[in-house]
Protein backbone atom coordinates (compact mmCIF):
# COMPACT_ATOMS: atom_id res chain seq x y z
CA UNK A 1 0.00 0.00 0.00
CA UNK A 2 3.04 2.22 0.37
CA UNK A 3 3.23 4.87 -2.34
CA UNK A 4 4.78 7.99 -3.29
CA UNK A 5 3.37 11.71 -1.95
CA UNK A 6 5.16 14.97 -3.41
CA UNK A 7 6.28 17.12 -0.78
CA UNK A 8 4.33 20.35 -1.29
CA UNK A 9 4.88 22.82 0.59
CA UNK A 10 1.64 21.98 2.54
CA UNK A 11 2.89 18.41 2.93
CA UNK A 12 6.34 19.01 4.32
CA UNK A 13 4.65 21.66 7.20
CA UNK A 14 2.84 18.40 8.05
CA UNK A 15 5.76 16.28 7.86
CA UNK A 16 7.79 18.61 10.12
CA UNK A 17 5.31 19.06 12.63
CA UNK A 18 5.14 15.07 13.27
CA UNK A 19 8.99 15.40 13.01
CA UNK A 20 9.11 17.01 16.37
CA UNK A 21 8.35 14.95 18.27
CA UNK A 22 8.30 11.65 15.54
CA UNK A 23 7.00 8.84 18.25
CA UNK A 24 4.55 10.90 19.25
CA UNK A 25 0.59 10.36 18.52
CA UNK A 26 -0.73 13.59 17.15
CA UNK A 27 -4.44 14.25 16.57
CA UNK A 28 -6.37 16.50 14.09
CA UNK A 29 -6.24 19.48 15.84
CA UNK A 30 -3.20 19.71 17.47
CA UNK A 31 -1.50 19.26 14.22
CA UNK A 32 -4.24 21.88 12.72
CA UNK A 33 -2.83 24.00 15.20
CA UNK A 34 0.85 23.32 15.20
CA UNK A 35 0.76 23.90 11.19
CA UNK A 36 -1.68 26.88 11.08
CA UNK A 37 -3.88 24.88 8.43
CA UNK A 38 -7.16 24.64 8.45
CA UNK A 39 -9.32 21.22 8.70
CA UNK A 40 -10.12 21.15 4.74
CA UNK A 41 -6.11 21.31 3.82
CA UNK A 42 -4.87 19.15 6.69
CA UNK A 43 -7.29 16.39 6.21
CA UNK A 44 -6.50 15.55 2.65
CA UNK A 45 -3.29 15.78 3.05
CA UNK A 46 -3.45 13.11 6.29
CA UNK A 47 -5.38 10.83 3.87
CA UNK A 48 -2.62 10.76 1.02
CA UNK A 49 -0.01 10.40 3.77
CA UNK A 50 -1.82 7.60 5.12
CA UNK A 51 -2.25 6.22 1.72
CA UNK A 52 0.83 6.30 1.35
CA UNK A 53 2.22 4.47 4.18
CA UNK A 54 4.02 7.20 5.74
CA UNK A 55 1.29 7.77 8.88
CA UNK A 56 -0.80 5.16 10.49
CA UNK A 57 -4.62 6.14 12.16
CA UNK A 58 -5.62 4.72 14.90
CA UNK A 59 -8.95 5.83 16.74
CA UNK A 60 -8.43 6.35 20.87
CA UNK A 61 -10.64 4.15 23.10
CA UNK A 62 -13.92 5.87 23.44
CA UNK A 63 -14.00 7.07 27.28
CA UNK A 64 -18.23 7.37 28.47
CA UNK A 65 -17.48 9.84 30.44
CA UNK A 66 -15.32 12.27 28.20
CA UNK A 67 -17.24 15.42 27.60
CA UNK A 68 -15.77 15.15 23.52
CA UNK A 69 -15.80 12.48 21.04
CA UNK A 70 -13.37 9.67 20.50
CA UNK A 71 -9.99 11.84 18.79
CA UNK A 72 -8.31 9.91 15.56
CA UNK A 73 -4.56 10.02 16.53
CA UNK A 74 -2.05 10.00 13.72
CA UNK A 75 1.68 9.00 13.84
CA UNK A 76 4.33 8.86 11.38
CA UNK A 77 5.27 5.08 10.55
CA UNK A 78 9.00 3.56 10.40
CA UNK A 79 9.20 4.13 6.55
CA UNK A 80 7.82 7.80 7.15
CA UNK A 81 10.25 9.19 9.91
CA UNK A 82 12.77 8.40 6.89
CA UNK A 83 10.99 9.90 4.08
CA UNK A 84 9.82 12.91 5.95
CA UNK A 85 13.03 13.39 7.40
CA UNK A 86 14.56 13.45 3.24
CA UNK A 87 11.65 15.02 1.97
CA UNK A 88 11.46 17.77 4.45
CA UNK A 89 15.02 18.03 3.87
CA UNK A 90 14.96 18.28 0.15
CA UNK A 91 12.13 20.94 -0.40
CA UNK A 92 14.11 23.25 2.51
CA UNK A 93 17.49 22.98 0.45
CA UNK A 94 15.69 23.41 -2.68
CA UNK A 95 13.88 26.80 -1.29
CA UNK A 96 17.04 27.88 0.74
CA UNK A 97 16.02 27.16 4.12
CA UNK A 98 18.36 25.99 6.64
CA UNK A 99 17.94 23.09 8.84
CA UNK A 100 18.86 22.41 12.28
CA UNK A 101 18.96 18.81 11.36
CA UNK A 102 15.69 16.45 11.99
CA UNK A 103 13.51 18.63 9.67
CA UNK A 104 13.25 22.05 12.28
CA UNK A 105 13.35 25.06 10.93
CA UNK A 106 16.32 27.36 11.70
CA UNK A 107 16.09 31.07 11.57
CA UNK A 108 18.61 32.91 9.41
CA UNK A 109 21.40 34.35 11.58
CA UNK A 110 21.16 38.75 11.60
CA UNK A 111 24.09 39.92 9.47
CA UNK A 112 26.75 42.00 10.92
CA UNK A 113 27.14 45.34 9.81
CA UNK A 114 30.50 46.62 10.86
CA UNK A 115 30.07 50.33 10.54
CA UNK A 116 32.34 52.09 8.88
CA UNK A 117 36.08 51.60 9.44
Amino acid sequence: MAGEVRVTAGVAKVLAAFLEDPAADRYGLDLMKATDMPSGTLYPILARLRDAGWVRAEWEQPDPDASRPARRYYRLTPEGVVVAREGVAELYQKLGIATGGRGRRVAPRPSVNPGPA
